[in-house]
């Protein structure tokens, strides 16, 4: 599933090389992609031919387009879903779902497991209504680091899931949340009540230095389906301290990484260097 840093990159070529363009034409290839858009596919295509493209915006996850409308473009890659800006007449890619022709250009929406989605939001361009109750992320100028702290260490929850909410904090998924734990030798499970202020917030700065790398690198990558806007792979995933790391020494300590099961999914943590809490 991309996490912040990887939509951030996608956001930042589509800001580079779609906004300001009028959208000349709109081909859906295949329906489930646009399935949030209630009225069907023939009527996606009739609200977005002659648009122009305002702006590229992001929160968490979620990317949007303002239109000159008003309107916006939604955008939601799910666990597969690629945002490519491709010349006029090249080939189609395999799993090509949406075509946008531009001024002399192609945006193409390509999905192999159709988990992802778009979808017009009526008079979203500022903030979709239907994010609106998602958080701010770290990355966001206007995040409040004593509201998130606040809310943390009123909670019993594990620190792993309280980052992993979308509605108290946004962008933090599994890879990154497992790397800024680690930095801030905390155990996922550590209900928040036990971390003290200066803790949260040092968990905070280091949730947004593990997003700073990836951003720079252009995001994590382990297969071909995380690419940028020009079916570029990021690399982040070289620089993994503790994600997918099991049974290699901790960089800190040497003691093996280990791995339990945590939401359907893998945590992957330094038993050492992050001591589990007590009754874990």
């Amino acid at each position: 599933m991309p996490e912040l840093p990887e939509v951030e990159v996608v956001r930042r070529g589509l800001e580079r090389h779609v906004v300001g363009s009028t959208i000349a034409a709109v081909e859906v290839l295949h329906e489930r992609p646009v399935r949030r858009h209630l009225l069907g596919p023939a009527a996606f295509v009739a609200d977005l031919v002659g648009r122009r493209f305002e702006g590229a915006r992001r929160r968490g996850k979620y990317l949007w387009l303002p239109l000159d409308d008003g309107n916006a473009l939604m955008a939601h890659l799910g666990m597969s879903g690629q945002m490519l800006v491709q010349p006029v007449g090249q080939a189609d890619e395999r799993h090509l779902r949406v075509r946008f022709t531009l001024d002399d250009q192609e945006l193409r929406f390509v999905d192999q497991r159709m988990f992802g989605g778009l979808s017009i939001s009526e008079g979203g361009a500022d903030l979709p209504v239907e994010i609106a109750h998602i958080a701010r992320d770290p990355m966001d100028p206007e995040f409040d680091e004593d509201e998130f702290a606040r809310r943390v260490r009123r909670s019993d929850s594990g620190i792993k899931r309280l980052l992993l909410n979308q509605t108290v904090i946004s962008g933090v998924g599994n890879i990154y949340a497992d790397e800024a734990l680690w930095r801030s030798q905390i155990h996922g499970e550590r209900p928040g009540r036990q971390l003290s202020r200066t803790a949260v917030i040092g968990l905070v700065e280091d949730v947004r230095a593990v997003m700073a790398a990836a951003l720079a690198e252009g995001g994590t990558s382990f297969d071909a389906l995380y690419v940028n806007v020009n079916g570029e792979s990021g690399y982040f995933d070289r620089s993994l301290k503790a994600y997918g790391q099991e049974g290699r020494p901790c960089e800190r300590c040497g003691t093996p990484i280990r791995r339990i099961c945590f939401m359907n999914r893998s945590s992957y943590f330094c038993p050492v260097c992050q001591k589990p809490p007590r009754g874990r």
